[in-house]
């Protein structure tokens, strides 16, 4: 098993007023690189391995703190394989009446 998730799905963006937060996957054991408003986040949010990346008017810290919440809520839109349904399989049309189709 390659084990729980630790990061981010993927690249994802959020943006509130003229702020920009990108959230980038890292791999196991980087830690948090972020500012500490992100930080306090993305911790809160469960990931511990992730880079950001902010542009904007960050010290406007509610705008920042929007960014990075709606980028985190951006990533609840992957599905990730734990969260599949069961597929149950069944036998083809061929396969189920091979009796029938064998008979000359």
């Amino acid at each position: 098993k390659i084990g729980m998730p630790h990061t981010v799905p993927c690249k994802v963006t959020g943006k509130c007023g003229s702020v920009l937060v990108r959230l980038v996957p890292a791999p196991r054991g980087t830690g948090l690189v972020s500012a500490p408003v992100p930080k306090k986040l993305l911790s809160m949010a469960g990931f511990e391995d992730c880079y950001t990346c902010a542009t904007g008017q960050t010290a406007t810290l509610g705008n920042f703190a929007k960014a990075t919440f709606s980028a985190i809520a951006a990533t609840y839109a992957y599905l990730t394989p734990d969260m599949w349904s069961p597929t149950v399989f069944t036998n083809s049309p061929f396969q189920e009446y091979t009796d029938y189709l064998a008979k000359p």
